[in-house]
């Protein structure tokens, strides 16, 4: 078993409970964790035996252009397009951070963390 993360992924999205979030707009982070057997990519170096992190980045592309009220939201709908849409996933886990959220006061990020 293999862990592949892609950290970091930035997107400019429309995800909030707020009518003004969802107007304005806020900076979200992304990151995601898969958990897969990498033995036959170890062994062949071919990409055909491995998950492709670059359809995993995809996916989470396309649900982030998506508006949504909850971060949970989100993050299931993240969860569900890569296991659905991707083989060789064990478990994954996602982490949605909302930076400068609008909660009255100076913080850097709300997050939910699920895993499946």
């Amino acid at each position: 078993m293999g862990l592949i993360q892609i950290e970091g992924m930035e997107f400019y999205s429309f995800h909030g409970h707020y009518k003004e979030e969802q107007i304005v707009g806020n900076r979200f982070l992304v990151d995601l964790t898969i958990e897969t057997d990498m033995s036959k990519s170890m062994e062949s170096d071919n990409l055909k035996d491995a998950v492709n992190y670059q359809r995993a980045y995809e996916l989470v592309k396309m649900q982030m252009e998506q508006k949504s009220h909850l971060l949970e939201h989100i993050a299931g709908r993240i969860l569900e397009a890569v296991f659905s849409e991707m083989e060789g996933i064990t478990k994954a886990t996602v982490k949605v951070s909302k930076m400068n959220p609008p909660m009255g006061g100076k913080i850097q990020s709300v997050s939910v963390v699920i895993t499946r």
